[in-house]
């Protein structure tokens, strides 16, 4: 399918399902596919991003992943005083970017109009893009540090690797490019490489734990989640954030978007969102089926001790890793900064 034909159809679903609500403030495209063209081929394993505007101080659950018109949408909603100002937009690297194009689905109030012409105005400016840089900077390290080590391991697990992952997003956002969540590293790669940092990128898969990984490993690692995760989809129940994630219409991401990774040569590329997965998974075990949690818990644990983790000690041990591992990301995330051309003064 054409990314266009997919935006149609986001169009739609917005128009139908979104504008009725009485919070609602508009809408806006969002995630990777913002930067593709209309006739470009929209991959089996992406979907199309949609953020809803909504006056609500307490907004609705969202949707998350769910097919519409043959295409697989992710629908998040968002208060509009996220958005309530350019300039805590443009200090935002995870809001910034939906902004630096028009991406408007929808705009009653004209609100989101004027608020992308000022962002888009400033957005290579240096001292936002720094500022953005060090937002991504500021999420791993309060993240880490808030790591709760009296949770259920797989909680651990995550609070843990989401942040470790922003590492990612540090340079990405120096080099104006896209700070995607499920090919995090593998764009990493490409910046790093880009600008001559190659020799960092081994250690942020060292930090993550896979550098050593063989593409035989990774590929039992995704046959291993593939039955967690289809356990997980037939006894889900209790709602979570993530819930649309573990769904059938989320298989060709979370499934099939990894085999596609180890396919291609970047199974090291693919650990991160097998984890993640595999982890969430069994969040929802814990919660809708806890013997079956505990009987594919083995699964799991050999997953996660693959990259060096078995214990929360060995979490801690590695978050702190991390945490001294980002000042010298931040040398070479200035040194892109620098360099980048398309960075005004």
């Amino acid at each position: 399918m054409k990314v266009g034909l997919a935006r149609s159809a986001a169009i739609e679903w917005v128009a139908r399902h979104a504008r009725s609500d009485a919070g609602y403030r508009g809408a806006y495209f969002s995630g990777s596919t913002v930067g593709l063209p209309d006739d470009a081929e929209l991959p089996p394993s992406s979907d199309i991003d949609i953020f809803v505007v909504t006056a609500r101080q307490d907004p609705p659950v969202k949707p998350g992943k769910l097919r519409f018109r043959g295409v697989l949408l992710e629908v998040s909603y968002l208060p509009r005083a996220e958005l309530a100002s350019a300039d805590s937009v443009l200090a935002s690297y995870h809001l910034a970017g939906s902004f630096r194009t028009d991406t408007i689905i929808d705009d009653p109030t004209g609100e989101l109009r004027g608020l992308q012409a000022r962002v888009s105005r400033h957005f290579a400016d240096r001292s936002w893009v720094r500022r953005r840089c060090l937002d991504a900077r500021h999420r791993v390290e309060n993240r880490l540090a808030a790591i709760d080590t009296s949770a259920p391991f797989h909680e651990q697990v995550l609070s843990w690797l989401f942040p470790t992952g922003v590492t990612c997003h540090v340079p990405l956002v120096a080099a104006l490019r896209n700070p995607t969540v499920r090919l995090r590293y593998l764009a990493a790669r490409q910046v790093l490489a880009d600008y001559g940092h190659h020799g960092l990128y081994p250690e942020l898969l060292d930090l993550l734990g896979c550098a050593h990984l063989t593409a035989e490993r990774v590929q039992h690692q995704l046959r291993e989640l593939t039955a967690t995760f289809d356990a997980a989809v037939a006894v889900a129940k209790t709602p979570f954030f993530f819930s649309s994630d573990i769904t059938p219409a989320a298989r060709p991401i979370a499934i099939d978007g990894s085999q596609q990774l180890i396919d291609a040569g970047d199974h090291r590329e693919a650990v991160f969102w097998i984890i993640a997965t595999f982890a969430r998974c069994h969040t929802i075990l814990a919660a809708d089926a806890p013997q079956l949690h505990e009987a594919l818990s083995p699964a799991f644990r050999t997953a996660v001790a693959d990259l060096g983790i078995s214990s929360t000690g060995d979490l801690v041990h590695r978050a702190e890793e991390v945490t001294r591992f980002l000042p010298r990301l931040w040398q070479a995330t200035e040194n892109i900064l620098d360099r980048n051309p398309h960075i005004t003064a």
